[in-house]
């Protein structure tokens, strides 16, 4: 464990402070209804979220990384329609509505694998993702979200010389620094040690709080899911039906981890 990866007084903001980067005091909605198919598997999601975080739970093969990316526009479902803070992002039955690519829909991503640019710093990193900014203000930004994330101690240097738990930190800054309408993160903190993920875990939670950007956090771990959200999406074999509030989930399991 390294110093940067431990939480400190400042993550939060009190009476008087300037509110974090990217804060707002309205939240969006996410309307989902779509059919999609890969191979023999079938895909079937119709659901409705408001701001907030909402994990996505289920057992692997059940369609939750098939879900992310149909959100992300990295696929597109035969049959249905997203919508996310009033705007139509692909619509299949109606042929005058253009479906968003995927620069344009505002969506954050923070995927298991960071996957940062390994040339670049963790500051240009964020700041390549800033694109809502001018460009002599981008570095400034992503300096302030890394800051609000824990990482500004290690924003010069590359992915190589920062550990798990500090990359995951920096994923999470590139994704918020844009100003995302929803964000989506696909079992970030799987490989990272328990007590790191933990924390991260928190960080999380802290972020949606002060954006109130609309959160899917995918994960199999019952843990996580205790930790991290009252409101759970269940995924069952391709199912993307119900949520419920995660007493439910969790008596569901009867104690155990899907």
């Amino acid at each position: 464990m390294t110093a940067a990866d431990r939480p400190h007084d400042g993550a939060g903001t009190g009476p008087g402070e300037r509110p974090p980067p990217g804060a707002s005091t309205t939240s969006a909605r996410v309307d989902v209804e779509l059919t999609a198919t890969y191979g023999t598997f079938h895909l079937d999601a119709r659901f409705a979220l408001a701001g907030g975080l909402t994990v996505l739970f289920g057992p692997s093969g059940a369609g939750k990384t098939r879900l992310l990316r149909l959100l992300a526009g990295l696929d597109t479902p035969e049959h249905g329609r997203i919508s996310v803070d009033g705007r139509t992002l692909v619509d299949t039955g109606s042929p005058a509505t253009p479906t968003v690519p995927v620069h344009e829909r505002r969506i954050g991503l923070v995927p298991q694998v960071p996957a940062l640019l390994p040339h670049r710093t963790a500051l240009s990193n964020v700041a390549l993702a800033a694109r809502g900014h001018h460009r002599t203000e981008r570095r400034a930004v992503a300096r302030e979200w890394l800051a609000r994330v824990d990482a500004e101690p290690f924003a010069d240097r590359r992915p190589s010389q920062l550990s798990g738990g500090q990359q995951q930190r920096v994923a999470l800054a590139r994704a918020l620094v844009g100003d995302p309408r929803l964000l989506l993160l696909d079992e970030p903190f799987s490989g990272l040690d328990l007590p790191v993920r933990r924390r991260l875990r928190q960080l999380v939670r802290d972020l949606v709080a002060d954006t109130r950007v609309p959160t899917v956090f995918v994960t199999h771990d019952r843990d996580e899911l205790a930790e991290l959200s009252d409101r759970v999406l269940l995924a069952e074999d391709g199912h993307l039906h119900h949520v419920v509030h995660v007493e439910v989930a969790l008596a569901d399991l009867g104690g155990g981890q899907a």
